[in-house]
């Protein structure tokens, strides 16, 4: 019996669909019908070009598509900053070059670096971003103009800064943006405590209370560095992870950026609590802070997802370039070849990053869920001959095979173009704050 045709906003025709479902399912010859910014049906081109009449259509029957990324760590307004300082230990570029630069920021220029930011995440396939830095409003505003996905974090620390004079300003600032994105469909409010370093004990403890009554993630930089721990014991008179714990901010909706010096104790507490990692490889190795013990922390049961770092310590936003950087070098690590397999790279980059996120209905294709994806061209030669699409998208992609992102539904990137965005304003904006901020002219 033949049934009546339903309505849908879009309908996407893929040659092959990477679900990254709980059955990492690969559909050839596959279809998405999109409506309300959601996934009505998945399967096969054929069968829903019957069982769909579409108010659009997009072809991408010569594509790979794959949920949109998701980074899990990023201050994404340091694309201001970028190539500001290279080649330099982790406490020099901190306080010798990007302290001195963010003390000349503006609101102003954080949103043009923000926007910037979304627009190279969303060219290399980024649908959803962490985002830790200062003049939260700003980045507010730049997020959601862009059409992303973001956790918004108001940024927390004791030391000179041009976003607030004060830590009850950036409690103040915290509470209101969390009143501004309340029932937001793309942005959710959060709190990222800078470090054990730059935060006393009675703020680590405020800033999981605010998280604990606002019941918002809270994220924060922890166990970078060997030094962070020694410096830590002769503080505190125990390591970071301990630390932190005792202070309330481990446990479920708790994020930890980096988790580079862990020890087994460490790694069994994080378990234990239930606190997920944000694994940052190119920054932690361009910094020499070390590598991550990221396939004994998922042994472990931890949810460790992919970050990019900021622009200024990676340099680039590509999610692309972390997961096959995060294979490699947890090969290198543990002497094992089998370690962090394509699979778990991709998982790390979609489903996990959103489990760590605590937004778990992202970073997968499944009937009922977001539409959030993006394609690559399989054209490209470097996606040839496709024996392996997860191979080909952690190992052999960069990035820029990207051709299409879309968001909730809505095409935000498209064949190097930008619907609804004056690129080219943009980008001329952005070079004037860069100059201003860095003291420097491209």
């Amino acid at each position: 019996m033949e049934h009546t045709p339903l309505p849908c906003d879009t309908l996407v025709t893929a040659g092959l669909i990477v679900t990254q479902d709980d059955e990492r399912r690969l559909l050839p010859n596959a279809a998405l019908a999109i409506t309300d910014g959601r996934i009505a049906a998945l399967g096969p081109a054929e069968e829903l070009s019957r069982r769909f009449v579409p108010a659009a259509a997009l072809d991408l029957s010569g594509c790979l598509v794959l949920p949109g990324l998701v980074n899990t760590h990023t201050h994404a307004a340091m694309t201001l900053l970028r190539g500001l300082c290279d080649d330099a230990p982790l406490t020099t570029w901190l306080s010798a070059h990007i302290w001195p630069a963010e003390a000349r920021l503006t609101a102003e220029a954080v949103r043009l670096g923000t926007a910037l930011a979304c627009a190279e995440m969303l060219a290399s396939g980024t649908t959803c971003f962490l985002d830790a830095y200062l003049f939260v409003d700003a980045v507010a505003d730049a997020a959601a103009a862009s059409g992303l996905r973001a956790v918004l974090c108001q940024g927390v620390f004791e030391i000179e800064n041009a976003g607030f004079k004060t830590v009850d300003a950036a409690f103040a600032s915290a509470a209101a943006l969390a009143d501004r994105l309340a029932g937001h469909d793309r942005l959710r409010p959060a709190i990222f405590p800078h470090a054990v370093y730059t935060c006393s004990a009675a703020t680590l403890t405020r800033c999981a209370a605010f998280a604990r009554d606002r019941q918002v993630l809270l994220s924060t930089h922890a166990a970078e560095t060997a030094k962070e721990n020694e410096d830590c014991r002769a503080a505190n008179g125990t390591r970071v992870i301990p630390y932190l714990h005792g202070l309330g901010l481990l446990g479920p909706g708790r994020l930890l950026a980096h988790g580079v010096a862990l020890d087994a104790a460490d790694m069994g507490l994080l378990a234990a609590t239930g606190t997920a990692v944000a694994h940052c490889p190119k920054s932690n190795l361009k910094l020499a802070s070390g590598i991550a013990p990221v396939e004994a922390l998922r042994r472990a049961g931890v949810t460790v997802g992919l970050g990019t770092d900021g622009a200024a310590s990676n340099n680039a936003l590509n999610l692309f370039g972390e997961m096959g950087t995060a294979a490699l070098v947890q090969k290198v690590a543990t002497g094992d070849p089998t370690a962090l397999e394509a699979g778990a790279a991709l998982d790390m980059a979609t489903r996990d990053g959103a489990a760590a996120l605590g937004w778990p209905e992202l970073g997968r294709l499944t009937v009922g869920g977001p539409a959030d994806l993006c394609a690559l061209d399989r054209s490209r030669p470097q996606l040839a001959p496709g024996l392996d699409p997860v191979s080909d998208c952690v190992y052999a992609a960069s990035g820029g095979e990207v051709c299409c992102t879309m968001v909730a539904g809505k095409v935000l990137y498209r064949d190097g173009a930008f619907p609804g965005l004056d690129y080219p304003g943009l980008l001329r904006a952005f070079r004037e704050a860069s100059g201003r901020i860095t003291g420097r002219t491209p």
